[in-house]
C-alpha cells in the first residue's frame, strides 16, 4: 500500500511539474528555434511508428514504374511540392529556409516505402508544415506522385525540365520511356 502512495505522489509530481512547464511558457516553440535533442528524438520516433502503423495495410498499385504515371506525378510535384521538397537543379528558397523541422530534400533521397509515402502525401503531418492532400485529390493522383518520388533521386535537370516544361511535347523518363503528358487522365 505504501509503494501505491508513493507511485501515487510521484506521478501527482510530475503531473503538477508538466503544468507549471506548459504554463510559464518555457519551452519555446519558435521556428527558429530548433526543438531540445530528446525532444526532437522523441517526436520522431512517434511519428515515424504513428505513420508505420497506419501505412501498414495500404496495398501499392503494381504500376508505379509507369512513364506516364511518372510524368503525371512531376506535374502534380511541380504544382504542390517543390517550395518545401526541392526538385532536380532547384537550391532551397526562404520558403523551406523557414520551416522547423525542415522537409527533407526528396532529389536527394526519394523514399524509401510507397506506403508511408502515400499515406504521408495523402494525410500530411500535424506540426511539420506537411499538408494533407487527400481531401483535395483522389488516390490515383497521389500514387502518380508517389512514383515519382521513385526515381526522383535519379533525374537530372534536364530530365525534370522534359518533365516539367507544360509544352505537352514527347518528354522522357529517367527510364528512357517517352510519353506525352498533355493529358494524364488523373484528376488534378
Amino acid at each position: 500500500m505504501k509503494t501505491l502512495k508513493a507511485w501515487s505522489v510521484l506521478v501527482a509530481l510530475l503531473l503538477l511539474g508538466a503544468g507549471v512547464f506548459v504554463v510559464s511558457g518555457a519551452y519555446n516553440f519558435a521556428a527558429d528555434e530548433p526543438h531540445w535533442s530528446a525532444t526532437e528524438a522523441l517526436i520522431g520516433y512517434a511519428r515515424h511508428r504513428s505513420v508505420d502503423a497506419r501505412a501498414e495495410d495500404i496495398t501499392v498499385p503494381g504500376d508505379l514504374s509507369d512513364p506516364a504515371r511518372v510524368a503525371a506525378g512531376a506535374e502534380q510535384y511541380q504544382a504542390m511540392c517543390v517550395g518545401c521538397h526541392l526538385a532536380p537543379g532547384q537550391g532551397s528558397g526562404a520558403m523551406r529556409d523557414g520551416l522547423y523541422p525542415q522537409p527533407p530534400d526528396l532529389t536527394d533521397h526519394g523514399i524509401h516505402d510507397p506506403r508511408r509515402a502515400f499515406w504521408t502525401i495523402k494525410h500530411g503531418i500535424k506540426m511539420s508544415g506537411m499538408p494533407a492532400w487527400g481531401p483535395s485529390h483522389d488516390d490515383e493522383t497521389l500514387w502518380d506522385i508517389v512514383a515519382l518520388l521513385h526515381v526522383l533521386p535519379d533525374m537530372s535537370e534536364s530530365q525534370w525540365a522534359n518533365l516539367t516544361g507544360g509544352d505537352g511535347e514527347h518528354a522522357t523518363t529517367p527510364s528512357g520511356h517517352g510519353h506525352n503528358h498533355g493529358g494524364s487522365g488523373h484528376a488534378h
